[in-house]
């Protein structure tokens, strides 16, 4: 993956990445009030290569002028037939705003689209407000079975409405 938006480029994830990656996710959840879980539910930043690479999933990162200022993942899940769940879908706030937000769920859609998979799952919680206003004008769908202690909302598309 090496896409631009704008003056920002998403790009796969490198190991010299995951402290960065780590410090914007857990900064992005305090802004929230959320915290951060490095046992649970942000295990999987740490550990990208079980998480992700070893799934048939991908986790990129967004840079502007060689700086990180976002993430965004997914990986296959059991939750339906060929499915997945996009995670980690974190900007820094001076980048908001400007549309990478909507960019970045449109090309993991794509990707994910790519590699066969038909359902994509988010789960967030309601107090990002964004990434709630965000998902539901992008065409996902409430649903229930939160597996995420700190989300209190779950998403499903299936992907024939991703396009």
């Amino acid at each position: 993956m090496n896409v631009r938006y704008r003056d920002f480029l998403i790009r796969d994830w490198e190991d010299r990445d995951r402290v960065l990656a780590v410090e914007i996710i857990g900064s992005v959840l305090a802004d929230y009030g959320l915290s951060w879980e490095p046992l649970g539910a942000d295990r999987d930043v740490l550990e990208i290569e079980p998480f992700y690479h070893a799934t048939g999933g991908e986790f990129w990162v967004i840079e502007r002028e060689g700086q990180l200022v976002g993430t965004g993942a997914y990986y296959p899940v059991s939750r339906g037939d060929k499915a997945v769940e996009i995670r980690k879908m974190y900007l820094v706030p001076e980048v908001r705003g400007q549309g990478l937000g909507r960019f970045l769920l449109k090309e993991l859609e794509r990707a994910i689209g790519d590699r066969g998979f038909d359902q994509i799952w988010i789960e967030t919680a309601s107090v990002l407000k964004e990434a709630v206003k965000l998902y539901e004008s992008s065409g996902y769908q409430s649903a229930t079975g939160i597996e995420t202690e700190r989300c209190d909302r779950v998403y499903v598309k299936q992907l024939s409405q991703a396009y």
